[in-house]
């Protein structure tokens, strides 16, 4: 096993009505003023908002609020959100939504506690946040694991690119989890948020790193209990148990845990975050969903011993001869994306054929970059991918 550093200062509360004790627990941290962060209109009408905005209240605590965010979160709302603190002497994010809105909060706090870094350079790793706001989170719905990563990702509306930067920086103080506050999430931000926390796992499963053993033993535990209760929850919207191990999963697969001893590339994300940097208006499950299946055939002749043990594993193939159980255990994965409403082609996706190379382009760094892994990915292994993908199997 690799030597690593695993470091997990997040504090969960879970279970139901936690978000009405948000203003005891911001308390705790003696703020000035807080930003609530948040997405849409859903919370308003909800009247999660209203709770939250009352809870601070009883406290005495100050706030403003900035909503606005939009799935991949654009850096324009992040510069936003950076002045209006400032101005108001802002030392407090609460992220209130999902992944997107988590991480512009994080950006957000980042980049008001180092004013004097343009906050895209983090993005792009000019630069490393030495220093961030105090942070919490109520999530509203389960899938990237924002709540208790080091990752932020956020996309440049005006360059069209995607970039992620991780930093302990970016884990929040406390995080919020209440499953019933995702019994309303639509089947298809249900299906998407299903492939993003078992696809945080699946990709960290295929990073270089041997003799993991119970690394492995937890990756496949978390895949296969986010399959099993994803069919749940869309099936029953309002199960609990269902619910909750989906959200429970959601921080386990991104927190570090599944990462121990391994060397961390997650290859199919890097492919993904060009796809939706692009086409700001997909959904990053669904683009992971279109992709894995030609990633895997693509990669798998170079660590067949890895992908023979995550079809046994975790999708049960008895099949002797190796190639034959890979394609089976990958066509099986396929055939469950489907089965959860998802896409399993960039055609699907409205993407036009004429952007491949431009996405390969993207994802190489103008063919500078190689991401690493068992089968190292150049700008004509990114292309092959994107290809691949493009038409039906």
């Amino acid at each position: 096993m690799d030597p690593f550093v695993y470091y997990t200062p997040t504090k969960v509360y879970f279970g139901p009505g936690e978000e009405n004790n948000i203003g005891k627990y911001i308390k705790e941290y003696s703020p000035k003023k807080v930003l609530i962060h948040y997405g849409g209109g859903s919370i308003v009408r909800s009247g999660l908002l209203a709770r939250v905005e009352s809870a601070l209240t009883n406290e005495g605590i100050a706030f403003i609020e900035l909503g606005g965010v939009v799935p991949n979160p654009e850096l324009k709302l992040v510069r936003k959100g950076i002045e209006l603190c400032l101005k108001e002497g802002v030392d407090f994010v609460l992220a209130i939504g999902g992944g997107s809105v988590l991480d512009s909060a994080k950006d957000i706090a980042n980049g008001v506690a180092n004013p004097d870094i343009d906050v895209w350079d983090f993005s792009i790793k000019k630069a490393i946040p030495q220093k961030t706001l105090h942070k919490a989170a109520i999530l509203t719905i389960s899938a990237a694991g924002s709540e208790m990563s080091t990752s932020c990702v956020i996309t440049n509306e005006i360059t069209k690119t995607k970039r992620g930067y991780n930093s302990f920086c970016n884990q929040f103080d406390f995080a919020i989890e209440n499953p019933e506050l995702t019994f309303t999430v639509s089947p298809y931000q249900t299906a998407c948020g299903a492939v993003d926390i078992a696809m945080h796992t699946i990709e960290r499963y295929f990073c270089l790193g041997e003799d993991s053993e119970l690394t492995d033993a937890l990756s496949e535990a978390i895949i296969t209990t986010t399959n099993r209760f994803a069919l749940a929850a869309l099936e029953n919207p309002n199960d609990y148990n269902a619910r909750s191990n989906l959200m429970w999963a959601s921080s386990l697969t991104h927190n570090g845990l599944t990462s121990c001893g391994k060397k961390v590339a997650m290859q199919v994300h890097q492919l993904e975050h060009e796809l939706s940097g692009l086409y700001p208006e997909i959904a990053h499950g669904a683009g992971l969903a279109a992709l894995w299946c030609s990633w895997a055939r693509y990669v798998y002749p170079s660590c067949k011993a890895r992908f023979l043990k995550y079809v046994r594993n975790v999708w049960g193939i008895t099949e002797q001869d190796e190639d034959k159980a890979i394609l089976e255990g990958i066509a099986k994965q396929e055939i469950f994306y489907k089965q959860l409403g998802m896409p399993t082609s960039l055609e699907e996706l409205g993407v036009k054929k004429e952007d491949l190379e431009s996405l390969a382009l993207n994802c190489s760094q103008d063919k500078t970059r190689v991401v690493p892994g068992y089968k190292p990915l150049s700008y004509e292994d990114d292309l092959a991918i994107y290809s691949m993908a493009f038409g039906k199997h």
